[in-house]
């Protein structure tokens, strides 16, 4: 027996994900790696982000690690456990397993010298590499993930992320919010309209006012009623404040969640579909992690 790592699965946590995963074939060989030891690994390398060659000589070998990753990517076996530990983690805060709204966003990620296809230039965030398109539901589950190249712009991304394979989003889903970055006629919001038949809300910044306009307002007013303000004082404080926007905050949170996983601090990988799955591990380990605790 080794020593345990910290990104391990608990007893209970396994009990989770057993029933998810491919039983064996009875004419094939007998297995020599426990399925859990290979998922003990995988949750490695996507937490401390190294190689799969640099796996730690106490895991299975990293060729049968990745095997067994890459296979259960080409068969759906990651999408499926995630879509049903999710309809699990709503249940178990009192949600309908099937969300009826969602919110959309995307994530601009650096790529490295590896190689691959998918891969551009995004000039609002000087980023050059590939976008995480994500649609997360009102807790900030993921409901589907798309990477594609950083110089696709939200407006068009949007009908990589949605349009293969409707049949696969949640069938009550009807209502989406997004930010600016969708609008355009035939695009974004507008075909989410126009050919889905969904519901959007655009979920704008709020209108900037000149502080030292509204200072001036309220210095003359509160001079009126024999009460001193000290401009100088108050811009200074009203420059610090952050304003929550309604909806956003929570895509945003679903990619913070990621971003603690050290394997997603760039996209390391060759191929787009890999980061896809990447995220579906990620937040599989996150769901399974919670149930096991509730």
């Amino acid at each position: 027996m080794r020593k345990p790592y910290l990104t391990d699965l608990s007893d209970a946590e396994w009990a989770y994900l057993e029933g998810h995963l491919p039983t064996p074939e009875h004419n094939g060989r007998p297995r020599v790696h426990s399925l859990r030891e290979i998922l003990n690994a995988i949750f490695y390398i996507l937490k401390s982000g190294c190689a799969w060659r640099l796996l730690p000589h106490d895991f299975p070998p990293w060729k049968t690690v990745y095997h067994y990753f890459r296979f259960w990517r080409l068969d759906g076996t990651w999408q499926r456990m995630h879509a049903a530990l999710r309809e699990r983690a709503r249940v178990r805060l009192k949600r309908n397993s099937q969300p009826s709204a969602g919110i959309v966003d995307s994530q601009s990620a650096k790529t490295t010298g590896v190689g691959g296809e998918q891969r551009g230039y995004d000039g609002a965030k000087k980023v050059k590499g590939r976008k995480r398109h994500l649609l997360v539901d009102t807790q900030g589950l993921v409901l589907k993930a798309r990477v594609h190249s950083a110089n696709i712009q939200d407006r068009e991304g949007i009908k990589t992320l949605l349009e293969p394979a409707p049949d696969r989003l949640p069938r009550r889903l009807s209502h989406l919010w997004m930010d600016a970055g969708y609008t355009g006629e035939g695009k974004g919001a507008d075909w989410v309209h126009r050919v889905l038949g969904w519901t959007t809300e655009i979920v704008r910044h709020p209108l900037k006012v000149s502080p030292e306009e509204v200072m001036r307002r309220w210095v003359r007013e509160c001079a009126k009623e024999g009460v001193a303000i000290n401009p100088e004082k108050e811009l200074s404080s009203a420059r610090g404040r952050f304003a929550d926007l309604p909806r956003r905050w929570v895509v945003e949170r679903t990619f913070s969640w990621l971003g603690q996983n050290r394997r997603m601090s760039k996209d390391y990988e060759r191929l787009a579909e890999t980061s896809e799955t990447l995220v579906y591990v990620a937040m599989t380990r996150l769901m399974v992690r919670r149930l096991a605790r509730a």
